[in-house]
């Protein structure tokens, strides 16, 4: 039996025919994606009722990595919600394996990044002879080390850096926490800022804020991209930015040396690769352009 002619994907199409008389091109185009999941499954010694969260979402990194646009990733979760919510009604199995994952965004655009030249020039804006200017220029490099949103930066404590094992503990949206690894840059200058630039901007004052405000309190996400647009005028980037742009050039510049999508979806405390998705057209430049640089017919 192929693919194509499992018996879950009839009872399924049939079913959808008589309930809501979906035309023959959107159930054949249902067919085809459930097929290919299922061939995919089957390559992996599953069956389509075995299907969990984390397989699907695997399916959905290997579509991403062959090139699969958005448009026709959502037809597909479109139709795996239908298929397995149909299983769950004829009980077949115990749960919807589909509610959690969300809907490619379409028509995303990519946000603004930076060049790996541009990140430099605004990592050595800052003046680092300077209390201020050694903080910025830390939270730059700890920004772009690790893709932090700027929530999650300017609200690190103390407690959430530990230098030995190399790692930030952060807490993301809905409080989720992740590990992220820092760096052996930005590691150096953690240590530098500690030793050199925290004492004197806290003035004595406790605090357990990695990175205090001037008047030793916790800046706001508005202080800091005030702060990284100032860096940005020093350095001569004429290009617009935003408060995320050093996440964003962290996400392309990890994929454009390699990094796995799923990897950089952790590092980024994506829940779904859907949200990650938006960075793909980075992976697959950076593959046409192996391509033809290195291919004897490119």
């Amino acid at each position: 039996m192929s693919a194509l002619d499992h018996p879950l994907i009839d009872r399924f199409l049939d079913a959808l025919w008589l309930e809501k008389g979906l035309s023959e091109h959107t159930r054949a185009a249902y067919r085809s994606d459930l097929a290919l999941f299922n061939g995919w499954l089957g390559e992996r010694g599953l069956e389509l009722p075995d299907a969990g969260r984390e397989i699907i979402l695997d399916h959905l990194a290997w579509r991403l990595a062959q090139g699969y646009k958005a448009r026709s990733t959502a037809r597909l979760l479109s139709g795996m919600r239908g298929f397995y919510r149909y299983l769950l009604r004829e009980r077949l199995i115990a749960q919807d394996p589909t509610l959690q994952i969300d809907l490619p965004q379409l028509g995303k655009p990519l946000p603004k990044s930076l060049s790996e030249a541009d990140v430099e020039a605004l990592l050595a804006a800052p003046a680092i002879d300077e209390a201020l200017g050694l903080r910025d220029r830390t939270m730059l490099e700890v920004l772009y080390a690790c893709g932090l949103r700027v929530t999650e930066l300017v609200s690190l404590t103390l407690e959430q850096v530990n230098l030995r094992q190399g790692v930030l503990r952060v807490f993301g949206k809905g409080s989720k926490e992740r590990l992220v690894p820092l760096g052996e840059e930005a590691i150096v200058w953690i240590e530098r800022y500690l030793r050199d630039g925290r004492g004197a901007l806290l003035g004595g004052r406790p605090s357990e804020v990695l990175f205090p405000s001037s008047r030793g309190e916790q800046m706001t996400r508005q202080t800091f991209w005030h702060r990284i647009k100032l860096h940005a005028r020093v350095a001569g980037i004429l290009k617009p930015i935003s408060p995320h742009t050093l996440r964003h050039a962290f996400a392309t510049h990890l994929l454009n040396h390699g990094a796995d999508l799923r990897v950089v979806q952790l590092l980024l405390g994506h829940s779904d690769l859907s949200t990650t998705q938006i960075y793909t057209h980075v992976a697959r430049a950076r593959l046409q352009e192996l391509h033809a640089r290195h291919h004897p017919r490119g």
